[in-house]
């Protein structure tokens, strides 16, 4: 069971209180994740990645395990503790300004 922290605009719109779980089959990856996530909300397809490419949002950032794992490839298998549900996955909204 794969754990997802979504962010409060995200948690809103999928209609979810704290933490998403998932099963994930195979090897446990980004676009995996992603897909089930997607799947099982459907408001939520499009906000994290485009549509049409399937390419992150630039100012959605993901981490597991204290590391940013955003700039991964989406096929790269995610750090272990992630992939055991041992540590959440965090989708977090980025910022800039200046």
């Amino acid at each position: 069971m794969i754990r997802v922290v979504l962010p409060a605009h995200l948690r809103q719109l999928a209609r979810v209180d704290g933490e998403v779980q998932l099963e994930v089959s195979g090897p446990v990856t980004q676009r995996l994740v992603l897909d089930a996530l997607e799947a099982r909300y459907p408001a939520l397809r499009g906000t994290i990645r485009d549509r049409a490419s399937g390419r992150r949002r630039a100012f959605v950032r993901l981490y597991g395990c204290e590391e940013d794992l955003s700039n991964d490839e989406p096929d790269d298998p995610l750090p272990d503790p992630v992939a055991t549900g041992r540590e959440p996955l965090l989708i977090i909204g980025a910022m800039a300004g200046g």
